[in-house]
């Protein structure tokens, strides 16, 4: 009998996907129901965003594109870091692609290593640690809970760095604490990273703009020049303007 790859003994079936799959099913045999598993806005893709995309049907825009993206949505992409963010990126600088979960796992394979470790604050998002289980890492999960805003402490990420850290994974807004680090808190932890200059840093932003209480978005390259040149910041359209099914990350 053939054998499968033993890279999928690394990490178990996404239970998200399970539950999502079948509260499909329900729905479609004619159960109402409330579907919590996933990350989906509770709003429709806005009336211009569906009409400039038939509009691009309509022109023959349905063919091959550049594999990181075309020029003019790179340069679109980095209108909206200097607009929104301060940070000033090049279009050469963008990838684009499928969605922020495939760039998320490409970028974690790119720099993670059998045995390596990558921080990350718990409870979370239980893709990222799958991503860092399929690259042959290791995740080293930061315990946060209601006491601390289910935040991670500069103290704590101190704590956790040790020589095999090659990255550390910084969602916020937290994906599925809600927890918006401050300005002042991601520059706290910037300290601590910066005194280890050979930690990657992945920012996971693609709850940017789903906030309350009037909070301001800070993300950590913005507020830690010192950082940018290994900080891989990660966006998309799938949660601000309710995208989800169109797969466009960034």
């Amino acid at each position: 009998m053939p054998q499968v790859s033993r890279l999928l003994d690394r990490f178990p079936p996404s239970a998200i996907a399970q539950t999502f799959s079948k509260a499909t099913q329900l729905r479609e045999s004619g159960r109402e129901l409330w579907d919590f598993s996933s990350g989906e806005p509770d709003f429709d893709t806005p009336e211009h965003i569906r009409a400039a995309a038939k509009e691009a049907i309509d022109q023959g825009f349905t063919h091959y594109t550049p594999i990181d993206g075309t020029s003019a949505l790179k340069e679109a992409a980095a209108a909206k870091f200097a607009r929104d963010n301060q940070l000033d990126y090049s279009p050469g600088q963008i990838v684009v692609g499928m969605g922020a979960k495939p760039l998320l796992t490409n970028a974690i394979e790119a720099v993670v290593e059998e045995g390596d470790e990558v921080i990350l604050s718990t409870p979370c998002w239980p893709s990222h640690a799958g991503m860092i289980l399929k690259a042959g890492g290791r995740p080293v999960r930061i315990e946060t809970g209601m006491e601390s805003g289910f935040k991670i402490s500069p103290g704590a990420l101190a704590a956790a760095i040790t020589p095999k850290t090659k990255a550390f994974i910084l969602c916020s807004p937290s994906n599925p604490t809600g927890a918006v680090y401050s300005a002042e808190e991601l520059r706290a932890l910037a300290e601590v990273l910066t005194a280890h200059p050979d930690i990657w840093i992945i920012s996971d932003d693609l709850y940017e703009h789903i906030v309350n209480d009037g909070i301001t978005f800070a993300t950590i390259a913005q507020v830690a020049p010192q950082l940018r040149g290994r900080t891989l910041t990660v966006n998309g359209v799938s949660k601000g303007y309710a995208m989800t099914g169109w797969r466009i990350g960034y």
